[in-house]
Protein backbone atom coordinates (compact mmCIF):
# COMPACT_ATOMS: atom_id res chain seq x y z
CA UNK A 1 0.00 0.00 0.00
CA UNK A 2 2.76 2.44 -1.32
CA UNK A 3 2.73 3.23 -5.06
CA UNK A 4 -0.01 5.83 -4.49
CA UNK A 5 3.02 7.94 -2.38
CA UNK A 6 5.68 7.44 -4.95
CA UNK A 7 6.66 10.39 -7.39
CA UNK A 8 7.12 7.69 -10.23
CA UNK A 9 4.86 4.33 -9.85
CA UNK A 10 5.55 3.20 -13.56
CA UNK A 11 9.38 2.90 -13.00
CA UNK A 12 9.08 1.81 -9.19
CA UNK A 13 6.18 -1.12 -10.91
CA UNK A 14 8.96 -1.68 -13.79
CA UNK A 15 11.98 -2.20 -11.16
CA UNK A 16 9.62 -4.51 -9.09
CA UNK A 17 8.86 -6.51 -11.99
CA UNK A 18 12.60 -6.69 -13.10
CA UNK A 19 13.63 -8.11 -9.32
CA UNK A 20 11.10 -10.90 -9.57
CA UNK A 21 11.17 -14.35 -11.37
CA UNK A 22 9.94 -15.03 -14.37
CA UNK A 23 5.77 -15.91 -13.64
CA UNK A 24 6.71 -13.97 -10.20
CA UNK A 25 3.19 -12.08 -8.90
CA UNK A 26 3.25 -8.61 -7.38
CA UNK A 27 0.05 -8.60 -5.20
CA UNK A 28 -0.68 -4.67 -4.91
CA UNK A 29 -3.32 -3.17 -2.15
CA UNK A 30 -4.22 0.29 -2.91
CA UNK A 31 -6.95 2.88 -3.19
CA UNK A 32 -8.58 6.47 -2.95
CA UNK A 33 -9.96 8.15 -0.22
CA UNK A 34 -10.73 11.14 1.36
CA UNK A 35 -13.81 14.02 0.58
CA UNK A 36 -12.38 17.27 0.42
CA UNK A 37 -8.98 16.78 -1.22
CA UNK A 38 -8.84 12.53 -2.23
CA UNK A 39 -5.57 10.90 -2.38
CA UNK A 40 -4.39 7.62 -3.81
CA UNK A 41 -4.63 6.00 -6.83
CA UNK A 42 -7.87 4.83 -8.65
CA UNK A 43 -8.32 0.58 -9.65
CA UNK A 44 -8.60 2.25 -13.45
CA UNK A 45 -4.83 3.73 -13.17
CA UNK A 46 -3.18 1.19 -11.52
CA UNK A 47 -4.37 -1.31 -13.70
CA UNK A 48 -2.99 1.04 -16.69
CA UNK A 49 0.23 1.15 -14.92
CA UNK A 50 0.97 -2.76 -14.85
CA UNK A 51 -0.87 -4.21 -17.82
CA UNK A 52 2.58 -3.19 -19.82
CA UNK A 53 4.47 -5.68 -17.46
CA UNK A 54 1.88 -8.49 -16.52
CA UNK A 55 0.40 -11.67 -18.13
CA UNK A 56 -2.61 -11.24 -16.53
CA UNK A 57 -4.23 -9.08 -13.66
CA UNK A 58 -7.16 -9.43 -11.64
CA UNK A 59 -8.81 -6.40 -9.19
CA UNK A 60 -10.48 -7.94 -6.24
CA UNK A 61 -12.73 -5.58 -4.13
CA UNK A 62 -11.66 -4.49 -0.50
CA UNK A 63 -13.88 -2.13 0.09
CA UNK A 64 -17.10 -3.94 1.54
CA UNK A 65 -14.84 -6.23 4.29
CA UNK A 66 -15.05 -3.52 7.47
CA UNK A 67 -12.87 -6.47 9.48
CA UNK A 68 -9.92 -5.08 7.35
CA UNK A 69 -10.31 -1.37 8.05
CA UNK A 70 -12.17 -1.44 11.63
CA UNK A 71 -15.04 0.25 10.25
CA UNK A 72 -17.70 0.25 7.27
CA UNK A 73 -15.84 2.14 4.43
CA UNK A 74 -17.35 4.18 1.27
CA UNK A 75 -14.32 5.06 -0.28
CA UNK A 76 -12.64 2.76 -3.14
CA UNK A 77 -10.21 0.09 -2.08
CA UNK A 78 -8.65 -2.99 -3.58
CA UNK A 79 -5.95 -5.82 -4.44
CA UNK A 80 -4.65 -5.78 -8.01
CA UNK A 81 -3.06 -9.75 -8.13
CA UNK A 82 -0.58 -9.28 -11.58
CA UNK A 83 0.86 -12.76 -12.61
CA UNK A 84 4.29 -11.65 -14.63
CA UNK A 85 4.86 -13.41 -17.84
CA UNK A 86 6.79 -16.70 -17.71
CA UNK A 87 9.62 -18.12 -19.91
CA UNK A 88 8.87 -19.79 -23.19
CA UNK A 89 8.92 -23.70 -22.47
CA UNK A 90 7.89 -26.41 -24.04
CA UNK A 91 7.67 -30.44 -23.56
CA UNK A 92 10.12 -32.67 -25.43
CA UNK A 93 7.97 -35.57 -26.78
CA UNK A 94 9.63 -38.59 -28.46
CA UNK A 95 8.21 -40.74 -30.89
CA UNK A 96 9.27 -44.31 -31.82
CA UNK A 97 8.96 -45.54 -35.88
CA UNK A 98 9.42 -48.74 -35.69
CA UNK A 99 9.93 -50.26 -39.41
CA UNK A 100 8.61 -53.62 -40.76
CA UNK A 101 9.69 -53.07 -44.19
CA UNK A 102 7.07 -51.05 -45.75
CA UNK A 103 5.07 -51.06 -42.42
CA UNK A 104 5.38 -49.03 -39.36
CA UNK A 105 4.13 -50.01 -35.44
CA UNK A 106 1.23 -48.10 -34.50
CA UNK A 107 -0.43 -47.98 -31.05
CA UNK A 108 -4.58 -47.09 -30.10
CA UNK A 109 -4.58 -44.88 -27.62
CA UNK A 110 -6.60 -45.95 -24.09
CA UNK A 111 -7.49 -44.43 -21.01
CA UNK A 112 -5.22 -41.52 -21.19
CA UNK A 113 -8.16 -38.77 -21.35
CA UNK A 114 -6.63 -37.82 -24.91
CA UNK A 115 -7.26 -38.92 -28.33
CA UNK A 116 -8.39 -42.34 -26.87
CA UNK A 117 -9.11 -44.60 -29.57
CA UNK A 118 -6.93 -43.04 -32.09
CA UNK A 119 -3.76 -44.74 -33.72
CA UNK A 120 -0.28 -42.86 -33.26
CA UNK A 121 3.01 -43.97 -32.58
CA UNK A 122 4.48 -45.46 -29.58
CA UNK A 123 5.61 -42.04 -27.97
CA UNK A 124 6.22 -40.43 -24.64
CA UNK A 125 7.92 -37.05 -23.22
CA UNK A 126 11.50 -36.48 -22.33
CA UNK A 127 11.78 -36.19 -18.28
CA UNK A 128 14.09 -34.04 -16.03
CA UNK A 129 18.00 -35.00 -16.37
CA UNK A 130 17.21 -36.94 -20.44
CA UNK A 131 18.55 -36.24 -23.50
CA UNK A 132 16.03 -37.29 -26.40
CA UNK A 133 17.59 -40.59 -27.08
CA UNK A 134 17.50 -41.52 -23.85
CA UNK A 135 14.13 -40.25 -23.20
CA UNK A 136 13.18 -43.00 -26.80
CA UNK A 137 15.21 -45.85 -24.92
CA UNK A 138 13.29 -45.67 -21.43
CA UNK A 139 10.04 -44.85 -23.01
CA UNK A 140 10.22 -48.36 -25.96
CA UNK A 141 11.34 -50.16 -23.21
CA UNK A 142 8.04 -49.20 -20.91
CA UNK A 143 5.60 -49.45 -23.91
CA UNK A 144 6.74 -52.41 -25.75
CA UNK A 145 9.32 -54.26 -23.90
CA UNK A 146 12.17 -53.64 -26.44
CA UNK A 147 16.10 -52.90 -25.32
CA UNK A 148 16.88 -50.26 -27.66
CA UNK A 149 20.60 -49.08 -28.01
CA UNK A 150 21.62 -45.61 -28.99
CA UNK A 151 23.23 -47.71 -32.29
CA UNK A 152 19.84 -48.86 -32.88
CA UNK A 153 18.29 -44.94 -32.95
CA UNK A 154 18.65 -42.36 -36.09
CA UNK A 155 16.34 -39.55 -36.27
CA UNK A 156 13.96 -39.15 -38.89
CA UNK A 157 12.12 -35.96 -38.17
CA UNK A 158 11.90 -33.14 -35.53
CA UNK A 159 8.57 -31.20 -35.59
CA UNK A 160 6.96 -28.62 -33.47
CA UNK A 161 3.28 -29.42 -32.97
CA UNK A 162 0.51 -27.86 -30.88
CA UNK A 163 -2.77 -29.52 -30.47
CA UNK A 164 -5.89 -27.65 -30.64
CA UNK A 165 -5.88 -24.46 -28.37
CA UNK A 166 -5.25 -24.44 -25.37
CA UNK A 167 -2.91 -26.78 -25.58
CA UNK A 168 0.82 -25.17 -25.36
CA UNK A 169 3.50 -25.58 -28.44
CA UNK A 170 5.56 -29.14 -27.88
CA UNK A 171 8.73 -30.31 -29.67
CA UNK A 172 8.20 -33.77 -31.25
CA UNK A 173 11.52 -36.20 -32.21
CA UNK A 174 10.63 -38.61 -34.32
CA UNK A 175 13.23 -41.42 -34.07
CA UNK A 176 13.58 -44.57 -36.28
CA UNK A 177 14.83 -48.04 -35.63
CA UNK A 178 14.49 -51.31 -37.29
CA UNK A 179 12.38 -54.12 -36.74
CA UNK A 180 13.69 -56.83 -34.73
CA UNK A 181 16.30 -54.24 -32.82
CA UNK A 182 15.63 -54.70 -28.96
CA UNK A 183 13.06 -57.95 -29.31
CA UNK A 184 9.86 -58.63 -30.42
CA UNK A 185 7.32 -55.19 -29.51
CA UNK A 186 4.35 -56.15 -26.97
CA UNK A 187 2.03 -53.97 -25.36
CA UNK A 188 3.54 -53.48 -21.82
CA UNK A 189 0.98 -50.78 -20.98
CA UNK A 190 -2.73 -52.47 -21.36
CA UNK A 191 -4.17 -49.61 -19.13
CA UNK A 192 -3.14 -47.16 -21.84
CA UNK A 193 -2.86 -48.84 -25.37
CA UNK A 194 -5.81 -50.92 -26.65
CA UNK A 195 -3.70 -52.95 -29.03
CA UNK A 196 0.02 -52.69 -31.60
CA UNK A 197 -0.93 -52.79 -35.41
CA UNK A 198 1.45 -52.54 -38.50
CA UNK A 199 0.37 -50.45 -40.98
CA UNK A 200 2.06 -49.19 -44.65
CA UNK A 201 3.66 -45.91 -44.28
CA UNK A 202 2.21 -44.80 -47.96
CA UNK A 203 -1.42 -46.12 -46.60
CA UNK A 204 -2.03 -44.91 -43.31
CA UNK A 205 -5.43 -45.23 -41.53
CA UNK A 206 -7.42 -41.85 -41.37
CA UNK A 207 -7.92 -42.71 -37.40
CA UNK A 208 -4.98 -41.66 -36.04
CA UNK A 209 -3.80 -38.20 -34.11
CA UNK A 210 -3.10 -36.11 -36.85
CA UNK A 211 -0.12 -34.47 -35.48
CA UNK A 212 1.29 -37.60 -35.41
CA UNK A 213 -0.02 -38.66 -38.92
CA UNK A 214 1.56 -35.22 -39.94
CA UNK A 215 4.93 -36.08 -38.50
CA UNK A 216 4.80 -39.89 -40.43
CA UNK A 217 3.66 -37.98 -43.89
CA UNK A 218 6.90 -36.15 -43.77
CA UNK A 219 9.42 -38.40 -42.54
CA UNK A 220 8.07 -40.35 -45.81
CA UNK A 221 8.35 -37.15 -48.25
CA UNK A 222 11.63 -36.73 -46.63
CA UNK A 223 11.23 -33.89 -44.69
CA UNK A 224 13.59 -33.33 -41.70
CA UNK A 225 11.77 -30.21 -39.92
CA UNK A 226 8.39 -29.60 -39.57
CA UNK A 227 6.19 -27.19 -38.07
CA UNK A 228 2.21 -28.33 -37.44
CA UNK A 229 -0.03 -26.34 -35.59
CA UNK A 230 -3.82 -26.61 -34.85
CA UNK A 231 -5.78 -23.64 -35.11
CA UNK A 232 -9.12 -22.83 -32.99
CA UNK A 233 -11.82 -25.33 -34.13
CA UNK A 234 -9.38 -28.17 -35.71
CA UNK A 235 -9.92 -31.39 -34.14
CA UNK A 236 -7.13 -33.82 -32.76
CA UNK A 237 -7.68 -36.76 -35.12
CA UNK A 238 -6.79 -36.44 -38.93
CA UNK A 239 -9.37 -35.45 -40.97
CA UNK A 240 -8.65 -35.94 -44.92
CA UNK A 241 -10.91 -32.96 -45.96
CA UNK A 242 -9.49 -30.06 -43.39
CA UNK A 243 -6.52 -28.11 -44.09
CA UNK A 244 -3.04 -29.44 -44.41
CA UNK A 245 -1.36 -27.75 -41.52
CA UNK A 246 1.79 -29.11 -42.38
CA UNK A 247 5.14 -26.98 -43.18
CA UNK A 248 7.72 -27.87 -43.93
CA UNK A 249 10.88 -26.01 -42.66
CA UNK A 250 13.64 -27.72 -44.84
CA UNK A 251 12.77 -25.81 -47.89
CA UNK A 252 12.38 -21.92 -48.54
CA UNK A 253 8.77 -20.64 -49.64
CA UNK A 254 8.55 -17.92 -51.68
CA UNK A 255 4.92 -16.47 -52.52
CA UNK A 256 3.76 -13.59 -54.90
CA UNK A 257 0.27 -12.91 -56.04
CA UNK A 258 0.29 -15.00 -59.04
CA UNK A 259 2.07 -18.11 -57.93
CA UNK A 260 3.89 -20.07 -55.19
CA UNK A 261 6.85 -21.69 -55.28
CA UNK A 262 9.00 -24.11 -52.94
CA UNK A 263 12.65 -23.34 -53.78
CA UNK A 264 15.44 -26.31 -52.26
CA UNK A 265 17.41 -24.33 -50.01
Amino acid sequence: HVVWALPDPAAALRRWAGLLVPGGRLVLVEGRWGEAEPVGLRAGELAALVRPLAEFAVLEDLAGDPALWGKEVSDERYALVADLPRRHTEVVDVHLVLRRGEEVLLARRAGTGYADGLLNAPSGHAEDGEDVREAMIREAAEELGLRLTPEDLTVGLVMQHRAPPPARPRIGWFFEAAYGAGGEPRNREPDKCAGLTWHRLDALPDDMVAYCRAGLEGLRAGHRFLLHWHRPGDAVAHDPAAPDRAIALDATETTDAADTTAVAP
